[in-house]
């Protein structure tokens, strides 16, 4: 259910605004889009997991959060995140 390493530092890599770059706004939505996806494959096979599904909505309602902080601070940042994640909104 959760991303390994490896996959996380890809993700990081693609998303980074500069080397080193971890917090920033567009890493903590790209990664937390890959856990979200991780998860929604998860309870294609478990429906029945009720703890994990609280887990998710968490992660879903902090993706949104951060989205929204971003379009209110700089929505051209927040334009090119979404179109490449390929999100909704």
């Amino acid at each position: 259910m959760s991303i390994t390493a490896q996959r996380k530092a890809e993700v990081i890599a693609d998303n980074a605004r500069s080397t080193g770059d971890t917090g920033s706004a567009e890493v903590q939505v790209a990664i937390l889009s890959e856990r979200i996806a991780n998860l929604t494959e998860h309870f294609k096979t478990h429906k029945k997991d009720n703890h994990s599904r609280r887990g998710l909505l968490k992660l879903v309602s902090q993706r949104r959060r951060l989205l929204d902080h971003l379009n209110k601070t700089d929505s051209a940042r927040y334009q090119a995140l979404i179109a490449k994640l390929g999100l909704r909104r």
